[in-house]
């Protein structure tokens, strides 16, 4: 992906498209796998760890990257693959042996009638157990 398809789907985001901006997305928008702000520093090796996390963060804020928690207690991000931007697209899995988590594109979360008055923003799906790897 170059820099300009870069600049133009952060603008279309409502993201002003800065150079840091650009070389984060640029780094994580091949990954299909969850990941840590300690990953994303090893992939920009040449950038400060306080931008790489302001970036990551802008990102989850418009939707752009779900935050995460698994349970590890360390803070993990994904690609929004969701069809809205409410987050009520897919599940992931942390497999308990090996301690990763997998993003499962193609398992959606299920519908949870919420009780009246109650307003749905975003939803989370975390299922533990063992994945293929390590059975």
């Amino acid at each position: 992906m170059n820099n300009k398809q870069i600049e133009n789907i952060l603008s279309g985001n409502g993201i002003h498209p800065t150079a840091v901006r650009v070389v984060v997305w640029n780094a994580i928008a091949d990954k299909h796998e969850p990941f840590t702000l300690k990953d994303a520093e090893q992939w920009l090796p040449y950038t400060d760890r306080s931008s790489i996390f302001r970036t990551l963060k802008l990102f989850a804020d418009q939707h752009l990257l779900h935050e995460l928690d698994d349970g590890s207690g360390i803070r993990k991000y994904c690609l929004c693959r969701c069809e809205s931007k409410q987050h009520i697209g897919h599940v992931h899995f942390t497999c308990t042996s090996c301690g990763k988590t997998f993003c499962l594109d193609n398992c959606h979360i299920p519908s949870v009638i919420l009780p009246k008055g109650y307003t749905q923003h975003e939803a989370e799906y975390l299922i533990k157990g063992i994945c293929s790897n390590c059975q």
